[in-house]
């Protein structure tokens, strides 16, 4: 059996409290990071991207509202937070009309739902964020809760690669 790439087995190596942070990182739902946990070890990068995603799938709605919570709004990363400002470059050299726009969006889309608006936004330009957002504020509650949970699994399984590369960032 070939042995997992260095990243996976740095990763498999980890103190349980060590690997439990780290998965926190990646999706702030204590729920998912437990799941994701008790698999170790993983052989292949797939199978931790598939416990991954079944965590996600597994989410209650307690779970989705503290995985959602972890995630700051479109067009405001958090300060020293490399993750987010990596995944939202699209957003930062955007025209102040378009990020005036995302922000009033933002507002109206966690006043409709109860909670930030999430999308995969890696390699999304501005105005393709801002189209999401228009697009799925008409969506039921049911319908977006659902949209949202998979693009949190989206936004994981980036997160869990880079994990695996050994990226710290």
């Amino acid at each position: 059996m070939t042995p997992p790439p260095p990243g996976l087995a740095r990763f498999n190596a980890l103190p349980e409290p060590a690997a439990h942070a780290a998965l926190r990182e990646i999706c702030a739902a204590p729920a998912w990071a437990d799941r994701v946990l008790a698999a170790r070890p993983y052989m292949t990068p797939e199978e931790l991207y598939d416990a991954g995603e079944a965590a996600v799938l597994a989410l209650d709605d307690g779970g989705l509202d503290a995985a959602f919570a972890g995630h700051p709004p479109i067009g405001r990363p958090r300060p020293g937070d490399p993750a987010s400002a990596r995944e939202q470059r699209g957003m930062a050299d955007a025209d102040p009309a378009l990020k005036a726009e995302m922000l009033e969006l933002n507002l109206a889309y966690q006043e409709r739902f109860g909670h930030v608006f999430l999308i995969c936004a890696t390699g999304l330009t501005a105005a393709r964020m801002r189209d999401a957002a228009r697009e799925r504020i008409g969506n039921t509650p049911e319908r977006e809760r659902e949209i949202a949970r998979g693009e949190l699994g989206r936004i994981n399984r980036i997160r869990l690669a880079r994990l695996v590369e050994g990226d710290p960032a």
